[in-house]
């Protein structure tokens, strides 16, 4: 009996009623399972991921979402190899495989440890405090707090665990919970994924559900506090985006689309270089890794007119070596399209490029299987056409075959390889393979208008680089135009697609309450023994420490340079003066900021462990000898640190406002110094 794929809706897997749709295996076309949406009740499932799961990722700080995000990732890196194996029916090799589910796992690791760029908090301070008056009595800033709605992902099919797992790990550190809608075809490995996910009670309940189906509706009830990303093809995306509800609501909508992305060889990159190598490397990668079935693979290689024929033969001998079949036979590098349907799609759309740009390697009616059949599995071989005139002929730069398809054409000169890079109207990616960093610079200023990301190959990286087709969770992946007009992934940017940012006024002293972050010129707090013999819990914000104040004399200043080496003329030679800033010999800006410490340390042992480093510093007005300097000490910032084991100490970061003034009381020096304190508490 063939199963029926089940949604998770409001804390329970429940089965769609009504149409059921087929999954096929994309190697036999058998059918491996049915799916349904209908009948569930979407404004319900908003409701509840709103009032359960947004209302317990919200009370979480950044750190605690980053260990949930961990520990997720390292229960469903314990159970991958359940997935490989379903993976296969997709008609993914096992290296095909491994970018949907170790890569989807990997993102859920990057965000993970992306929780230290935050702070222990629900919400965090952006940037730096913005004066509103001359006296600095009234201020501004920045905060960003999670949103109190829900994200709805509608993902594609060629990457159901990696969609799926790269979108969540970031609505999930910022602290939204997430309805997902993978696409129906690969819906069984989604919902392999997920069962896992729920089965592991990792998440609090309402931070994920699951639409196995069409999804019809899902839409109709977004509110303003609600996040829609969509992956998949462009006129789908702009359908979605143009939706009553997300326009009537304002809802935050981020689209990646299926782009014609370029590859280029640089024109010192000739055969025989190792950058040439690398390009044909890429090619053949990018044609046939997921049998071409990536949002992010090469559809056009531009390449210098005089190297057209090199590059056609040496691909043509790289895409040779490129056997076909069943994912599971023995030798198999390229498996099977999603389906025959889109097998029928591709061919259709490469017989319309084929009018006018022949194909000069590969057959669309015919190629060799090993393990499979072509009339029942969704194989195709690599297609590669030849656009002798990109500039009369543009189908090139505006159909898409989303399969193992790329076109190559020829350029004159680097500002025309950058026309034709850019006539995609917008990319995901394109790469350029040089070894001159001036072709560098001026193909990725040329063409960053128009692409979300840019690789540069060369040597240096060969053995590094991710590659051309790989997005990674700490750079953005997402592009203008044709692209989607989007971003996601992207480190903290990622993060804040889903969070609210907010700008704040009052006194600084106001500012500091909210923000749990000391503003200059707010109240301070001084007590009645050295803040370095506080625990990091009795330490409070805007706690402050004068020392005692030293006079500034030209031994110190010789002793200085003495003893760092410091030879400086403006510190040593008096004689040297003229025309500069100085009237006379001025004092080391380390040394002040090392009399400072001298001052502000306490010598005697307590709770403070080590010097952690030091943020920012400034050198505001030299110090001569003669003049007398002071320093006040005072808690900006507290950071929890995580115990890495049993025995670790338990500990946090101290961020210290440093501030030196003179005898006028006019600040010469300020500086973010760190520090590690222990807690009083050790469980």
């Amino acid at each position: 009996m063939t199963p029926t794929l089940q949604n998770y809706a409001l804390g329970h897997w429940i089965a769609g009623k009504g149409h059921e749709q087929e999954l096929l295996d994309a190697s036999t076309g058998e059918v491996i399972a049915l799916a349904s949406s209908e009948g569930l009740d979407y404004e319900a499932m908003m409701d509840y991921a709103r009032r359960t799961g947004n209302k317990a990722l919200r009370k979480m700080t950044f750190h605690e979402r980053g260990r949930m995000i961990k520990a997720l990732a390292l229960h469903l890196d314990s159970k991958k190899e359940d997935f490989y194996t379903l993976s296969y029916r997709s008609g993914a090799t096992r290296a095909d495989s491994w970018i949907d589910i170790e890569g989807g796992i990997g993102n859920l690791f990057a965000n993970a440890s992306l929780r230290r760029k935050f702070p222990d908090k629900p919400f965090y301070v952006e940037s730096d405090p913005i004066a509103l008056s001359k006296a600095g009595n009234f201020m501004g800033h920045h905060i960003m707090v999670p949103k109190e709605g829900v994200a709805i992902h509608i993902n594609a099919y060629n990457f159901p665990i990696w969609g799926m797992l790269e979108k969540i790990a970031v609505n999930l550190l910022a602290g939204m919970p997430a309805i997902v809608k993978p696409a129906v075809p690969t819906a069984y490995l989604t919902e392999a994924v997920v069962r896992e996910i729920i089965a592991s009670k990792i998440l609090p309940e309402g931070a994920l559900q699951l639409v196995c189906g069409t999804g019809e509706g899902i839409l109709d009830h977004v509110t303003y506090q609600d996040v829609v990303t969509f992956t998949g093809s462009a006129a789908t995306g702009r359908k979605l985006k143009a939706h009553p509800r997300i326009l009537a609501e304002a809802v935050p909508f981020n689209m990646e689309a299926d782009s014609l992305n370029s590859a280029v060889l640089g024109p010192d990159a000739v055969p025989g270089t190792i950058e040439f190598d690398l390009f044909i490397k890429e090619i053949r990668k990018e044609m046939t890794a997921k049998a071409g079935q990536k949002c992010t693979a090469i559809r056009r290689a531009i390449v210098p007119e005089n190297m057209v024929e090199d590059v056609q033969i040496a691909l043509g001998k790289a895409l040779a070596q490129t056997t076909v079949g069943h994912p599971q036979a023995e030798g198999v590098r390229m498996g099977a399209l999603v389906s025959l349907t889109q097998v029928n799609k591709v061919r259709e759309q490469v017989r319309e490029l084929a009018k006018h740009t022949p194909i000069v390697y590969g057959d669309l009616d015919n190629v060799q299987v090993i393990g499979g059949d072509c009339k029942t599995g969704a194989f195709m071989s690599p297609i590669v056409l030849l656009n002798s005139e990109p500039f009369k002929f543009t189908d090139s730069h505006e159909v898409e075959a989303f399969g193992p398809v790329a076109t190559l054409m020829p350029y004159k000169d680097l500002d025309e390889a950058i026309t034709l890079s850019n006539m995609g109207k917008g990319s995901l990616v394109c790469s350029v393979a040089t070894n001159d960093p001036r072709t560098a610079q001026d193909f990725v200023l040329g063409a960053a208008t128009h692409h979300g990301r840019i690789l540069v190959i060369n040597g240096e990286v060969a053995k590094e680089s991710t590659g051309h087709g790989s997005p990674l969770p700490l750079l953005i992946h997402g592009g203008p135009g044709r692209a989607g007009g989007g971003q996601e992934m992207g480190g903290m940017r990622g993060v804040e697609h889903f969070m609210q940012r907010v700008a704040i006024q009052g006194s600084p002293s106001m500012i500091t309450a909210i923000t749990e972050v000391y503003q200059p010129k707010a109240k301070q707090i001084e007590k009645d023994k050295h803040p370095f013999q506080h625990y990091f819990e009795e330490l409070e914000i805007g706690q402050t420490y004068t020392t005692h104040r030293h006079t500034v004399s030209e031994a110190d200043i010789t002793n200085f340079a003495q003893v760092s080496g410091d030879n400086f003329y403006a510190h040593v030679d008096a004689t040297s003066l003229e025309g500069t800033l100085f009237t006379g010999r001025v004092a080391h800006g380390y040394y002040v900021l090392s009399k400072a410490a001298g001052m502000f340390v306490d010598p005697r042992k307590g709770p403070v462990l080590l010097n952690y480093g030091l943020d920012e510093c400034r050198f505001t007005k030299p110090v001569y000898p003669g003049m007398t300097i002071g320093v006040k000490l005072t808690v900006k910032e507290k950071i929890g640190q995580e115990k890495r084991d049993a025995e670790d100490v338990a500990k946090g970061i101290v961020r210290w406002l440093v501030d030196v003034s003179d005898e006028t009381g006019e600040t010469v020096a300020v500086a973010t110094i760190l520090t590690m304190v222990k807690k009083k508490n050790q469980e």
